[in-house]
């Protein structure tokens, strides 16, 4: 067999709504996707020459369209946003959205974009994380019907999205088998001849021969996919243009049916890296892995020069109203009206409107003040929220001062330095200026009712407290 069985308690075979026969049929007038090159959504159609056949086929009737999504980590992150975001466009024009998760795809690693090859991953770390990815997506697919669409006074019932696993076909397949009927097809001139090939081959380190299969395995999830739900469109980030062209050549010999790749715009920042890796890390869409108010944050902090390109890609809202937020940013930039409508969708469509609240009062408690927000915190939200401030346990002793807390928790390098920046009203206990040293700690002021304590040095030096009591 080509793959190992995979664990059955995170198989993610098909799953179909019984009631979505059921559903009320809805007008299709709007289901040509690509209008959203309006909003700079979509980078390129393949093959370029057939891009008004497949301009028809989504204006005319309902489509199938899928993304693949491997399972590298146990959450996805704001990177994938823009896929997601795309298959809920698809599903918002009336198309049926696909989400194929990679447990095949995830044991060989996809050379696209990369560098070096991937680490092989432990069966069991493989089915965790698709296990997880596979319910954040169905997370934000139900948070954007019930947020995003129902709430908002959208009409006509959603196609819900597919979510499958390619582990499910390949298990049932012969190794000689496949490579017999299946890779008689490829061409070893194309498929060496595709970008992220070549990259890698020049590399130091070159390329094996399991990240060379990979787009055959891609290109062979979307036959299938095309032979058992008619997926005819599949979407992808630019750097999967490769794979999709793979794809699309063995359908044209095997199938002979006309299908359509879509890539999307790779995202940067203004230092031209990927968008959502700061330091080399993540902002994940996973509450365990980076809180809502992280998230929220991290796009209230988009520069005025990107965040326009943002709203009009990871957003919903209407051009008229995009450009009508603009307008009144641009007068009143010191608010961050766009920025903070941006961050609002975004956790909204992630966390849902609990952690949109959630997020809302952190910033709420952190930049107005409010000592009593802060206390309703729970301690993994604080901790989460101030990911890279250092956590201090330490057991309260009684007439315990400011300038003792601030040596245990190791916030200056000696008394001389804590004395002289404390008096100087450079530290702060809970958001209030403490400035003497020799004051004697009280609870409910420097000891919230969560058992934490929230110290800072200058503007940005955090560091947390966990009282043991």
């Amino acid at each position: 067999m080509i793959l190992r069985r995979l664990d059955i308690g995170v198989r993610r075979s098909l799953r179909v709504v019984l009631q979505q026969q059921q559903q009320p049929k809805r007008s299709y007038t709007e289901g040509n996707i690509l209008k959203l090159q309006d909003r700079g959504f979509f980078q390129d159609v393949f093959p370029a020459e057939a891009i008004d056949k497949a301009r028809s086929m989504l204006g005319s009737s309902p489509q199938t369209i899928y993304a693949g999504f491997d399972p590298t980590a146990d959450s996805l992150h704001v990177g994938n946003l823009l896929v997601i975001i795309g298959l809920l466009h698809a599903q918002r024009a009336g198309h049926q959205p696909i989400a194929l998760l990679g447990g095949a795809t995830g044991q060989i690693g996809d050379p696209s974009g990369r560098k070096t090859e991937r680490q092989a991953m432990l069966l069991d770390m493989v089915n965790h994380n698709l296990s997880c990815i596979g319910s954040q997506i169905d997370q934000i697919f139900r948070n954007h019907e019930r947020f995003l669409w129902e709430k908002r006074g959208q009409s006509g019932a959603l196609k819900p999205v597919l979510v499958v696993n390619n582990a499910d076909w390949y298990r049932e397949l012969n190794f000689v088998q496949f490579i017999s009927s299946i890779g008689r097809h490829f061409r070893m001139g194309s498929m060496l001849s595709r970008a992220s090939v070549q990259s890698r081959l020049q590399s130091e380190g070159g390329m094996s021969f399991t990240e060379f299969t990979y787009q055959i395995f891609q290109a062979y999830d979307w036959l299938h996919l095309l032979k058992a739900h008619s997926c005819r469109f599949q979407l992808g980030g630019s750097d999967q243009m490769g794979n999709i062209m793979s794809g699309h050549e063995l359908i044209s010999r095997v199938d002979r049916k006309d299908v359509y790749g879509i890539t999307l715009p790779l995202i940067t920042n203004e230092e031209g890296d990927k968008f959502g890796k700061s330091a080399g890390n993540a902002v994940w869409l996973s509450s365990d892995k980076t809180s809502p108010y992280a998230l929220y944050q991290f796009f209230v902090r988009t520069p005025d020069s990107e965040v326009e390109k943002l709203l009009k890609l990871l957003t919903f809202m209407p051009l008229d109203e995009i450009r009508s937020v603009l307008a009144r940013h641009q007068r009143t930039p010191e608010l961050w009206e766009a920025q903070k409508r941006l961050a609002q969708e975004l956790t909204l469509l992630v966390h849902g409107e609990e952690g949109l609240k959630k997020a809302e009062d952190i910033t709420a408690a952190l930049y107005n003040g409010n000592v009593e927000a802060l206390g309703e915190l729970e301690v993994k939200d604080i901790r989460q929220t101030f990911g890279g401030a250092p956590v201090v346990d330490i057991l309260p002793e009684p007439g315990m001062t400011v300038l003792q807390i601030a040596m245990r928790a190791k916030c200056f390098p000696t008394e001389k330095d804590a004395i002289r920046i404390i008096g100087a009203g450079g530290f702060t206990i809970n958001l209030n200026k403490a400035k003497n040293p020799a004051e004697v700690l009280a609870p409910g002021v420097h000891i919230l009712k969560n058992g934490i304590s929230l110290l800072r040095v200058g503007k940005r030096n955090y560091y947390i407290v966990k009282w043991l009591i």
